[in-house]
């Protein structure tokens, strides 16, 4: 139990900084990540928060993974919902000021993407099994064969797209998120000398079976 609490912990605290990046961003004002823009656009569309959209998305999503045959764990609904709520959360205290130059925006944009890198440490280094929209990645590379770099091009140019025609916001952060958010990543985990092959993540059913101390 007291392993099960401290990778609890860091969960939580991933999803935290995961948030807060994720508003970061929103915040820039200068374009939006590809699912961001994609959760603004159906939000204005349909009228609900932007966090609810990204919950409703997110779980979506995992129905699919999971007909497709893909195994979730305990950390892909605790990434779901809680993202989601925290975003609306730090969206509705108002805290975090919008940027006004492109200067300002490119700043706290990057600023957002590490904070995200940061949050994914966290989140990864738990083990409590991946998002839904990495496992999406997973099931496309394993029914169509196509290198996953060129599946998460597909699916974010898919998402940025149709967000975009729903009124999302693109431009040069949209650009900047697609570059960055790799190098930010990257950095990160070679600061904590972090090897995410190594990270064996539980499915539910495993998290279920420790918990009852049957693992």
């Amino acid at each position: 139990m007291k392993q099960f609490f401290i990778r609890f912990l860091s969960i939580s605290f991933g999803v935290f900084l995961f948030s807060l990046g994720i508003v970061l961003t929103l915040k820039a004002n200068i374009g939006y990540a590809p699912w961001e823009v994609f959760h603004v656009g159906l939000s204005i569309t349909t009228g609900l928060s932007i966090g609810i959209v990204s919950i409703i998305v997110g779980l979506l999503l995992l129905v699919v993974v999971t007909l497709l045959g893909e195994k979730f764990g305990f950390g892909a609904l605790f990434n779901i919902i809680m993202i989601g709520l925290l975003i609306d959360l730090k969206l509705y205290l108002d805290i975090i000021p919008e940027m006004e130059t492109l200067l300002s925006g490119c700043i706290m944009l990057i600023i957002g993407l590490f904070i995200i890198s940061l949050g994914s440490f966290f989140y990864i280094q738990s083990a409590f099994g991946a998002g839904p929209r990495d496992n999406l990645m997973v099931v496309l590379v394993r029914k169509t064969k196509i290198p996953v770099g060129l599946c998460r091009s597909f699916v974010e140019l898919t998402a940025t797209v149709i967000g975009w025609f729903l009124g999302g916001m693109v431009g040069v952060g949209t650009i900047l998120s697609v570059i960055g958010i790799g190098f930010c990543i990257q950095i990160t985990f070679k600061l904590f000398k972090f090897d995410v092959t190594k990270v064996k993540h539980e499915s539910m059913r495993d998290t279920i079976n420790n918990l009852r101390g049957k693992g």
